[in-house]
């Protein structure tokens, strides 16, 4: 029979204790289910009471978590429970590779950094690489991460402008009947970009490039015939593109450029007949020099814990 023992992690900071409790103790109760222990605050100490195997895990836990509240000054649920993943994983050394790494900072002050290790690797990837592909589900940070990515080298004056695009297939043949100019029409289609924009950039600046013709939002017809150099592309919904869409896109890169493509190929909204260019592409450009392919997972979701929930009840059913 197992025996429980007790273990106790002096904190001297009481803002920090505060975070790792939560409001109305939300946190405690999260890693008391996902780890098997009883956590209590006595005299400054975190007591923590379980059997032996449960409280090496915790100890790791609380530790890792003081690191993250010194760096970040709070704590999310999602960094919560991914940290108790990681360290369940024997992986808790890679979480101090997470906090050291901020893409950058948003108009109203906000760190944007990966919170996932999947999510990591497709920032070190971009960094290395002229062309990256960014596949996995809804949630993964796939656009608003490359957008992050584009809007810090932009800052940093390493490229001239930020190019976004993406194909408007889900429109079809309805397009011509939409109010408003072409721009318009397209605009809802493009609309997950420009949010992930105003948030980085802040509107002002925002249209302030914009006016300059130094950030461009437009649908992927809009490439053709185009040499693209010292840009940030990014290309989204790319699961939407034809094979023949997707070879123009590629081909517009020019000197100095990048091009981040993203896409999820489980949502494929192109008529039947027709196949996904990013589908085709992971077979064509596979082991090139340059260019990388980087896979996300349901494990990288940054939304609503229900969304990974979601995913998992989709991917049961489609497998049967």
């Amino acid at each position: 029979m197992k025996e429980t023992l007790e273990k106790r992690v002096l904190i001297e900071d009481n803002k920090i204790v505060g975070e790792i409790f939560g409001e109305l103790d939300e946190n405690i109760k999260i890693i008391e289910h996902e780890l098997d222990i009883k956590v209590f605050l006595s005299d400054g100490q975190i007591k923590l009471i379980g059997y032996e195997d449960n409280l090496i895990l915790a100890e790791k836990l609380i530790n890792n978590l003081i690191d993250i509240i010194k760096i970040q000054k709070k704590l999310d649920r999602h960094e919560l429970r991914y940290a108790i993943d990681l360290i369940v994983e024997g992986k808790d050394s890679q979480i101090k590779d997470l906090l050291n790494e901020i893409i950058c900072i948003t108009s109203t002050g906000k760190s944007i950094k990966p919170k996932t290790l999947g999510q990591k690797r497709y920032v070190d990837a971009i960094k290395k690489n002229d062309i990256v592909f960014g596949i996995g589900p809804a949630g993964t940070g796939k656009t608003y991460l490359a957008v992050a990515m584009a809007a810090q080298a932009f800052k940093n004056k390493e490229v001239n402008r930020i190019i976004l695009t993406r194909p408007a297939v889900e429109a079809g043949e309805s397009l011509g009947f939409l109010p408003g100019d072409l721009q318009e029409k397209v605009d809802p289609y493009l609309r997950p970009m420009y949010d992930a924009l105003f948030d980085i950039l802040g509107y002002e600046n925002y249209l302030r490039y914009m006016d300059k013709g130094l950030i461009e939002v437009a649908p992927l017809a809009y490439m053709r015939g185009r040499t693209l150099d010292s840009a940030y592309v990014i290309l989204d919904e790319a699961q939407n593109t034809t094979n023949e869409q997707m070879k123009m896109f590629l081909t517009r890169l020019g000197y100095g450029s990048k091009a981040i493509v993203t896409g999820d190929i489980t949502q494929i909204d192109l008529p039947r007949g027709k196949e996904s260019g990013l589908k085709t592409i992971t077979r064509v450009l596979d082991n090139i020099k340059g260019i990388d392919l980087i896979y996300l997972s349901k494990y990288d979701i940054v939304r609503h814990p229900l969304v990974q929930r979601i995913i998992d009840a989709y991917e049961r059913y489609e497998s049967k």
